[in-house]
């Protein structure tokens, strides 16, 4: 990863993750985690193929393995490109990734309300576990965090 690619997440991550429910990461979370080996980044151009030279991405994913399996850590697209099918395609392409470092199962965890879910339970994520209260938004408020899993 370099830092073209790390500018790329960043761009993404400020379009697509709405300050409200206080979910993006910093770019300092971002190339702290991508600085270990088991975490992995992909990135996705506007046509559905990384992003070459100073074309700009359109989504990204963020995965962290483990032995058996892989979590989801972060998903975004830029708003402008969504039901485009990048959401989907960046998903199964974390699915066959995962599949090739011999996981058998993906994780993820989203905020209760978070309009991804309908996406997440197409590609096959069905709800395994619930952490009530476990989001704290800026206003104070709170949400509950749900666990998806798929076998892949």
């Amino acid at each position: 990863m370099n830092e073209d690619d790390l500018d790329r997440i960043m761009a993404v991550m400020d379009a697509a993750f709405d300050p409200a429910w206080a979910e993006a990461w910093t770019r300092r979370q971002i190339a702290d985690s991508l600085a270990f080996a088991h975490t992995h980044c992909r990135l996705i151009a506007a046509d559905g193929v990384a992003p070459s030279g100073s074309a700009p991405a359109a989504g990204f994913t963020l995965v962290r393995a483990a032995p058996g399996e892989e979590e989801l850590l972060l998903i975004g697209v830029v708003p402008g490109h969504r039901g485009k099918g990048l959401g989907r395609l960046l998903l199964e392409q974390v699915m066959a990734d995962a599949r090739s470092r011999g996981a058998d199962r993906v994780f993820l965890e989203m905020r209760f309300n978070n309009p991804a879910e309908q996406l997440y339970r197409a590609m096959g994520f069905q709800p395994i576990g619930r952490r009530k209260d476990y989001y704290r938004l800026p206003d104070g408020s709170k949400l509950d965090a749900i666990t998806f899993g798929v076998a892949i």
